[in-house]
């Protein structure tokens, strides 16, 4: 955890004068429902208690200076910049969000603002919404501007989507802003509407970060998000009315399969699957049905690797050694793949055994380090100093 004290002192350090506000803004874990935001599914991610910290000023012109613990360089630009251009590094988050928050004729004030982080970058844990949540938080709150978090989430999203050139769905900067302690949220993509689902107290949420990303990674997102584009408008000639993966039974993908290329039959059937397979797992939660969850989550690790194909020989070796560990109910990878992280519910008096156990296995079988948290629930984005 980020120290508020800490946060404010090297503020001052770094700009000469105290913060006027200071805010954190939580990554994510999905506990299941990959790539179906952006098919205007359904997804059950949580918060979590790892967060990225915005401290901000305010200033008298319209200069924006960002500083970051985790980054070599400062970065200014100019909001009065009739052409932003992105920098293609993390800058390009915070000028984004800028960027967009200004477009319906909002005056955003100048800022310095230093970001520190908890949350591993590359890790599949949303880092990237979780800083463009802060940031845009922090400078409605400088500028006294009121957004309803809804709108907030959407603008951050535009962000991602139009200045970084990531084609992300909503999820991301949706938990971000409405997580709740000790709860999941069934999140409905197409209308935004989300329920709280509580997880079993007896069990924590244990991330295993792979620390690889393989390169393929931002690339392949965007081209899986064309084929379920591509799968839509083919089979609307036979299914007129739908606009999304989301409008399509797995009844009616198998009755019009010929309509699809088998590639793009695999892609849309993860789809289709991951979306039963996210309510039904919602429905399991709130029953208590352990084992029922743990299936689904096997399945869904298995539709991203071998329909999606967005796993990759680290995150299938972490997966096996969740699954055979202890105190375990399920595996999956999390987040958009070809890298990244694993999720796994586990009781809370395994997690250490666990730990050791996951983390040997995969020093053996890789040679390489990974990191391990024991997550919580937690808030979304607030206001802490």
């Amino acid at each position: 955890m980020v120290d508020l004290a800490e946060l404010n002192e090297q503020f001052r350090s770094t700009f000469g004068r105290t913060p006027k506000v200071a805010v954190r803004a939580p990554g994510r874990v999905n506990l299941i429902g990959e790539h179906t935001d952006y098919n205007e599914g359904f997804v059950l991610p949580a918060a979590l208690d790892l967060a990225t910290y915005v401290a901000a000023a305010p200033r008298r012109d319209r200069t924006i200076r960002v500083h970051s613990s985790i980054a070599d360089s400062p970065v200014a630009f100019d909001l009065d910049d009739a052409a932003p251009k992105p920098r293609r590094d993390w800058s390009d988050y915070v000028r984004g969000v800028c960027t967009v928050l200004e477009r319906p004729g909002r005056h955003l004030s100048g800022a310095d603002l230093l970001i520190a982080s908890d949350l591993p970058p590359g890790a599949g844990l949303s880092s990237s919404a979780a800083l463009e949540v802060a940031a845009a938080y922090a400078l409605l709150a400088i500028g006294e501007i009121r957004m309803d978090l809804n709108e907030l989430a959407l603008a951050c999203q535009s962000a991602e989507n139009e200045f970084v050139g990531a084609r992300c769905g909503i999820m991301d900067q949706l938990v971000a802003c409405h997580g709740e302690e000790n709860c999941c949220l069934l999140i409905d993509c197409r209308n935004l509407d989300r329920q709280s689902v509580p997880l079993d107290p007896r069990f924590r949420l244990v991330i295993c970060n792979t620390t690889v990303r393989h390169r393929i990674a931002a690339g392949e997102y965007n081209v899986r998000r064309q084929e379920c584009e591509e799968g839509v408008r083919r089979l609307a000639k036979a299914l007129p009315g739908i606009v999304a993966l989301r409008d399509v039974t797995p009844e009616e993908l198998d009755r019009h399969a010929d309509m699809l290329t088998p590639l793009l039959y695999r892609r849309c059937r993860h789809v289709v699957t991951e979306n039963e397979r996210t309510l039904r797992a919602a429905d399991a939660l709130r029953a208590g049905n352990l084992d029922l969850i743990g299936d689904l989550m096997r399945e869904s690790q298995a539709s991203m690797r071998d329909d999606f194909e967005t796993s990759c020989p680290e995150i299938d070796i972490m997966v096996g050694l969740n699954e055979a560990a202890g105190g375990a109910i399920g595996a999956r990878m999390t987040g958009g793949g070809f890298g990244g992280s694993t999720i796994s519910l586990v009781a809370f008096d395994a997690v250490d055994a666990f730990r050791e156990e996951v983390a040997a296995g995969y020093r053996a079988a890789t040679g390489l380090e990974a990191q391990i948290f024991a997550c919580s629930a937690g808030p979304g984005v607030r206001a802490i100093g």
